[in-house]
């Protein structure tokens, strides 16, 4: 039905008839000629209707914004300071000859170019929604990005192989979302939270080098970068090391940037164990855009009378720590509270300060109220150990280690970004050296920190039996931006480790089996020293196209309650569907 799309319609194609399809994005009648800006996927073109084409010119009357037209004319030049240097169609225009409504559209609910309308509303009219430029730009690039993934992934010998939607409910983290058997009573499916445990039984199976575009569930609480359904790049090897896997996909990454995005990553990216970031950035994520850190205190405060220091100081499960913030003594009061209840939603119970006027002057330079508390030498290694200057303000955080470390990370990124302290667009990351395992207190027992198919960095499963607090594993994650985009590790591969992790976890020889037997069974006969990682796509596309969200990059997402507003789903189903799948609903008060 066309010749070329509306944005293909440029000087190239002076003197040439086109034949365009598209939406009547603007309709203007200026003294008798009726000008249309027709606009489709790849962008918007001015077409002119002239009274001396009599049936286009009538038809072009009748037009009214979001119509679907065909025309078809002749592409000239615009007169002369009419150009649009902001279109890359701007120094062209259609004589149009014929114009066709191929269909009528009612007032939308919103305007396309309204950038107010609220999210509901969008998500409710998201097939709307999606006609605005900016939208299908980050569609495309998504498309650009998901394609040049997969083009370096053919080019070094990975194989495209899907694993299944339905199968065994296992615990990875996050609850499944469960599919009732109408073949099997009283049985489930589950969706899958990632092919995790598909691909490394590919890798027993031979294939050696796998990768997917996986959608995968997860039923959790939902934030910006979470959705109940989302995407992610899959990816498994066979006789790789940590270091070969990930010097692979980050030539990969980098691949991705450049011809996409025309951005040159660094090379190599940095490296940083897991200690190392938590210690100084309090987040096994950061962002290194951002030039501040935090400073180790507990040494220096753990004798002083102040008691909220001193505790937290004497107690092995808890830090001091500073954050200094170069030039923020200009920080107003008020702003400063601000911070203060920003950090109280991570669970600080305050946020003390000092304001550096004068370093030279001691006590008397420094305007805090908790500087009577702290002797004269205490805060002499205060403004040593954070390098403060006059001008700087110091925020301390005092209590358990994971409270610290919330508070102060977080801080730490709200007031680079509120100062304009972020000094390059892109801070790729691999951080590595995670621990193995981590206590939770409530249940008694140790968990997993990735997933209990991560290898130990030890090959002896006495010595993690010995050890689980100290154990290190061969995992790794990519950070972009203070984002995680990808995460994996190197698996295990033989049952007397896979079979000790489980132990450690809880997991019985009995649930171990009714759970993983399939794993365990495959895991004797003769299993490759594997590894792999998943990419988060829908994150990653939301940090190249700079949205907020990634629901801006999603197609058709949930909102933060897990419903989609365009299908009214979930919704009930009918008494006829439950009884053949031998289901009765309970009912709520």
């Amino acid at each position: 039905m066309r010749s070329h799309y509306c944005g293909q319609v440029t000087d190239a194609l002076l003197d040439q008839d086109v034949t365009l399809c598209g939406w009547a994005h603007r309709r203007r009648d200026h003294g008798g000629v009726i000008f249309v800006d027709l606009r489709d996927r790849e962008g918007l073109v001015q077409a002119v209707i002239d009274p001396d084409v009599p049936e286009a010119f009538s038809n072009a009357e009748r037009v009214r914004n979001e119509y679907v037209l065909r025309v078809v004319g002749r592409v000239r030049r615009r007169p002369a300071g009419t150009e649009n240097p902001n279109l890359p169609t701007g120094a062209v225009e259609v004589l149009v000859r014929d114009l066709e409504i191929l269909n009528r559209s009612e007032p939308l609910p919103f305007q396309l170019d309204d950038d107010d309308t609220s999210e509901e509303v969008r998500l409710r009219y998201r097939y709307l929604d999606l006609r605005r430029p900016v939208m299908q730009e980050r569609l495309r690039l998504r498309t650009r990005t998901i394609s040049a993934l997969r083009g370096f992934l053919d080019e070094h010998g990975f194989m495209d192989i899907e694993t299944p939607m339905l199968t065994k409910a296992t615990p990875e983290g996050a609850r499944d979302y469960l599919v009732p058997s109408r073949t099997h009573p009283s049985s489930f499916f589950a969706l899958p939270q990632s092919p995790q445990l598909f691909k490394q039984l590919l890798m027993m199976a031979g294939m050696d080098r796998y990768y997917q575009v996986a959608r995968c569930f997860r039923d959790e609480d939902l934030r910006a970068d979470r959705q109940p359904e989302f995407t992610q790049l899959d990816i498994e090897t066979s006789f790789m090391d940590e270091q070969a896997i990930t010097d692979l996909m980050e030539e990969m990454i980098r691949a991705m940037f450049a011809s996409v995005l025309g951005v040159e990553l660094p090379n190599p990216f940095p490296r940083m164990p897991y200690e190392a970031a938590m210690q100084r950035y309090g987040s096994d994520k950061p962002d290194l855009r951002i030039p501040l850190e935090l400073t180790e205190l507990s040494d220096v405060m753990a004798d002083v009378e102040f008691n909220v220091f001193a505790a937290a100081a004497q107690d092995p499960k808890s830090r001091v720590a500073a954050l200094r913030v170069p030039d923020g003594g200009k920080i107003p009061r008020r702003e400063i509270d601000g911070y203060g209840e920003f950090v109280g939603r991570y669970g600080a119970k305050g946020l003390a300060y000092i304001k550096v006027n004068d370093s030279a002057a001691g006590r008397n330079g420094l305007q805090s109220p908790i500087v009577k508390f702290l002797p004269d030498e205490v805060l002499a290694k205060i403004l040593s150990r954070t390098g403060a200057e006059n001008g700087d303000l110091i925020f301390f955080g005092a209590g358990t280690t994971k409270v610290v470390n919330d508070a102060l990370g977080a801080l730490r990124v709200r007031v680079g970004t509120d100062l304009g302290l972020m000094n390059r667009e892109w801070a790729p990351l691999w951080v590595v050296n995670f621990p193995m395992f981590e206590w939770d207190e409530q249940a008694g027992r140790w968990n997993a920190l990735h997933h209990p198919f991560t290898a130990p960095r030890v090959d002896d499963p006495a010595e993690v039996r010995a050890d689980p607090a100290g154990c290190l594993s061969r995992a790794y994650d990519m950070v972009l931006n203070g984002t995680e985009i990808g995460g994996g590790s190197v698996r295990i591969h033989r049952p007397d480790m896979q079979s000790t992790v489980f132990d450690l976890l809880g997991i019985g020889a009995e649930e171990a089996a009714a759970k993983f037997g399939f794993l365990l069974d495959a895991l004797k006969f003769g299993c490759p020293p594997h590894g792999g990682l998943a990419f988060g796509l829908d994150r990653l596309v939301m940090l190249m196209a700079g949205a907020k969200s990634i629901r801006e990059v999603m197609a058709f997402p949930k909102t933060q309650t897990a419903a989609c507003l365009l299908t009214q789903a979930p919704a009930p189903v009918t008494e006829g569907q439950l009884r053949d799948l031998n289901i009765r609903l309970r009912r709520t008060p």
